[in-house]
């Protein structure tokens, strides 16, 4: 049987020029294609500039609240007016007021994700900020170590749904490969903090016994004040769930449910206790748990011990709180740049795992380095923290991109932010004082912690992969990387 030779159909134009149509039905499609493309980025844009700076503000307050004791600790030392001087505190009685901190955080973040579903982002999230403000505030006015210790707990328990909390709220408004960059940006809030409160520590340093206060008492106020204010506007002005905010029209509100797809969070669905049940069995996510573990040890021992490791380099009391914020302001970078090339790749263990890596190599090297190498051992500080909170974005973006409901996305978010809990309790215990000025032990630890976060890394980015492997040819929803 002769072949027949199948010719592309034309039609004659008006003008007697010769129209494709299926090269005209091509064009039709790539115009759609560009035009729902710049329907998507407009919305995006337009979400963005409501939820981004708000939760940027919120994580800003928080870690600043959160960490200022590091500060407390050595704000005019030189003159006896220091946190530990004034009240008789000993450095192990301080560092059981940093571990009830992360005692709180642990127990209360899964319960806290769970009830900010319940009583909805903004009332839940307004709550926690308005609560950790007046706490931070009310430590101005400790007289005593049980009054410290005491209040720390309930920052703690406040603090505890914040981080979770912003991470669950982000998946009902973005799609997976979105979420590391806005996680970062918000997130980046903590470097932030760890170098405006070292700049505002500085300034707060030359208000020692105004008003008859010591100037960390002064530095608790002014730092919890802002907080009891955010949370208030929080509270009522914080966007809710995409399907009921008034300022998205009809048509975005189409535009933004069949673009999330399956993978996300819906404000209408319960919490249910099958998909509770499910999350708890999967072992695959308490891998992910504790991945997130090792990196929290870096990330706690960094927050509350900066200030400290930097006076063991020959800086002391407001000349050591300066210098805490170079190596913040480069991990700020750092950490946005990470984050968007990860939603960009669409991939979070390989990334993560060089940000494990590279804070390993760098506390490997502090440990090993004279006592007077201070100019090395400064350099590789900078690089650790850099590699530390570079690698949060997207091992935080990670497990809300690989859950199917949105009661595993509550709750895993909240355990994978719980379980740095013990991790931040390790951190807090290894740099001890009679380790100064070198704090060999500390760095060790750290760099341990590291390489563990990183092979876990690594493994599960393999693993998935094998998971996709297997799904080439079929329409599942495939795992991110």
């Amino acid at each position: 049987m002769a072949a027949t030779l199948v010719l592309p159909v034309e039609k004659d134009g008006m003008d007697g020029s010769i129209n494709h149509v299926e090269d005209g039905k091509i064009e039709a499609e790539a115009e759609f294609d560009v035009a729902a493309a710049a329907a998507e980025k407009k919305l995006v844009r337009k979400i963005d500039m409501r939820i981004m700076p708000a939760t940027a503000l919120i994580y800003l307050l928080c870690y600043l609240d959160r960490s200022n004791i590091g500060n407390a600790k050595i704000l005019n030392s030189s003159t006896k007016d220091d946190l530990l001087s004034s009240i008789n505190m000993t450095t192990y009685e301080y560092t059981v007021a940093l571990m009830v901190f992360l005692v709180a955080y642990s127990l209360f973040e899964a319960p806290s994700n769970l009830a900010m579903k319940i009583f909805s982002p903004p009332r839940w999230l307004g709550f926690l900020v308005f609560a950790f403000g007046a706490l931070c505030a009310g430590i101005a006015g400790s007289r005593s170590v049980a009054t410290i210790t005491v209040l720390r707990f309930f920052l703690g328990a406040a603090e505890a749904g914040v981080f979770p909390g912003m991470i669950f709220y982000l998946s009902f408004w973005y799609r997976p490969h979105e979420r590391a960059t806005r996680i970062a940006g918000f997130l980046c809030s903590a470097t932030l903090a760890g170098a405006f409160g070292g700049a505002i520590a500085y300034g707060v340093g030359h208000m020692n016994l105004v008003g008859g206060l010591e100037a960390w008492r002064w530095l608790f106020i002014i730092e919890g004040a802002p907080s009891i204010i955010c949370g208030i506007f929080i509270f009522f002005f914080l966007p809710q769930y995409p399907e009921t905010v008034t300022w998205l029209n009809a048509e975005e509100k189409l535009l933004q449910e069949s673009r999330m797809g399956a993978n996300c969070s819906k404000g209408e669905e319960k919490l249910n206790w099958a998909d509770a049940k499910a999350t708890l069995k999967d072992l695959r996510l308490w891998v992910h748990y504790v991945t997130y573990m090792a990196l929290g040890v870096g990330v706690s021992s960094l927050s509350l011990f900066s200030p400290t490791i930097v006076a063991g380099l020959g800086y002391v009391d407001l000349q050591a709180q300066l210098f805490t914020v170079p190596p913040y302001a480069c991990a700020y970078v750092v950490t946005f740049a990470v984050a968007m090339y990860s939603d960009y790749k669409k991939t979070r263990g390989l990334i993560a795992g060089i940000c494990f890596s590279i804070g390993a190599i760098s506390f490997i090297i502090q440990a090993v380095l004279a006592e007077d190498a201070y100019k090395a051992r400064y350099a590789f500080l900078v690089l650790s923290t850099c590699g530390v909170f570079g690698g949060l974005p997207p091992l935080c973006a990670w497990v809300s991109d690989n859950v199917r409901s949105t009661t595993a996305g509550s709750l895993a978010s909240g355990l994978n932010i719980a379980f740095t809990g013990p991790g931040q309790i390790i951190g807090v215990w290894i740099y001890r004082a009679k380790d100064k000025p070198a704090y060999r032990l500390g760095h060790a630890i750290n760099a341990g912690f590291l390489v563990l976060g990183g092979v876990l890394s690594f493994g599960l980015h393999i693993y998935y992969r094998r998971l996709n492997n297997k799904m080439v040819g079929n329409n599942t929803h495939k795992w991110t990387t």
